[in-house]
């Protein structure tokens, strides 16, 4: 084959793999937390991160900072692929061992809590971006203290109360039944959220009362400082609004686009990027783009997003939801461009051809 005709073929072959990534690029990603029975980011979010009124809620602010409420929706591992007893230790549950939302594993007592009743229950889980997988519920066991560190053993891992798979999504819920045995007094549901698509799992605490009042107040923390004895009762649990969701978005560091695949590295952890830089960020990746389609050289600048209080980079995949498809358009126009490259160099062959008869 001669040189010029190899080199269009090479082009046009090349440009193939190049057009799929960007398909694969296409945003998919998922993010929650239990609804009902709210959990305690859930619960805290809703009573508004800059002032909670719940003594538990203003101490896991103390904690860790207020971002961890606007990211609500990301307490999760990316990469744990079913290994939750192995990744994550004792006492780090509600945050799933991430520092950020450390505030969310204090051993209190005074967590609001929604009044619960043994039998049957409706859960609802608040999604912000849907994906396939499989939801578990697990309940405490007897003699559960919330005054004490949550651990794995705390749990009744043999007899989750609640177990679905790819539920149906309906007006910002996944929506399952399960069954809640005899208990009495304070409990906590755990909820993991392990995607089948990927190694990625949600994870969330929930504070529930059998038999009992949903309001709870500071004085059941044993806590003796002036803040604790003056805050009012905690409020009852009550998971946030869509209006609040909404407004809560501009300052959610949680990322949406860069998942969905079976890429362990890619990531939705809290990213410590500021609007300017979001919207910098995006322009930089459509600038990239389109220089993608005028060159062809597929080349890009790397993310530098981190989580809360992480050293490394995180391997990321989009920026602003049109990326990928900014990127396919680009390998389209490349694509076009090489096999009319081609077909004209075949013209041309043929041409030299006649001419040398």
């Amino acid at each position: 084959m001669p040189a010029p005709r190899k080199a269009a073929a090479v082009a046009a072959v090349g440009l193939t793999p190049l057009a799929l990534t960007a398909l694969a690029a296409a945003p998919a990603s998922a993010h929650g937390s239990m609804g009902d029975p709210v959990s305690r980011v859930s619960q805290c979010f809703a009573e508004g991160p800059e002032n909670p009124r719940s003594a538990a809620c203003k101490a896991a602010v103390a904690a860790g900072g207020t971002q961890a409420l606007y990211d609500w929706n990301g307490v999760r591992i990316g990469d744990v692929g079913g290994r939750h007893q192995e990744v994550i230790p004792d006492g780090e549950l509600c945050s799933a061992g991430n520092d950020a939302f450390k505030g969310l594993d204090l051993a209190r007592a005074d967590w609001p809590a929604t009044s619960v009743s043994s039998g049957s229950y409706t859960f609802k889980y608040r999604v912000t971006a849907q994906h396939k997988g499989t939801f578990k519920v697990y309940l405490t066991k007897e003699g559960y203290d919330p005054a004490q560190p949550l651990t794995w053993d705390d749990l009744d891992l043999s007899s989750p109360v609640a177990t679905a798979t790819d539920p149906v999504a309906s007006n910002g819920f996944y929506t399952f039944s399960g069954t809640l045995p005899e208990r009495s007094g304070k409990h906590l549901l755990y909820a993991v959220w392990q995607r089948s698509d990927s190694p990625e799992a949600f994870y969330s605490c929930s504070d529930v009362s059998f038999g009992g009042d949903s309001a709870t107040g500071g004085s059941n923390s044993g806590s003796t400082s002036s803040d604790d004895a003056a805050a009012a009762p905690a409020p009852s649990a009550s998971a946030p609004t869509d209006e609040q969701i909404e407004d809560g978005n501009a300052l959610s560091t949680v990322e949406h686009h860069g998942h969905g695949d079976d890429d362990p590295e890619t990531t939705t952890d809290p990213t410590t990027a500021t609007g300017a830089d979001e919207d910098q960020d995006e322009a930089e990746t459509a600038e990239t783009a389109e220089a993608a389609s005028d060159t062809g050289s597929g080349s890009g600048t790397a993310n530098d997003a981190r989580p809360a209080g992480a050293a490394e980079n995180l391997a990321e995949t989009g920026g602003d939801s049109m990326t990928p498809y900014v990127a396919v358009g680009g390998a389209a126009v490349l694509a076009l461009g090489s096999s009319i490259l081609f077909a004209s160099t075949r013209r041309r062959a043929a041409a030299a051809g006649r001419h040398g008869r």
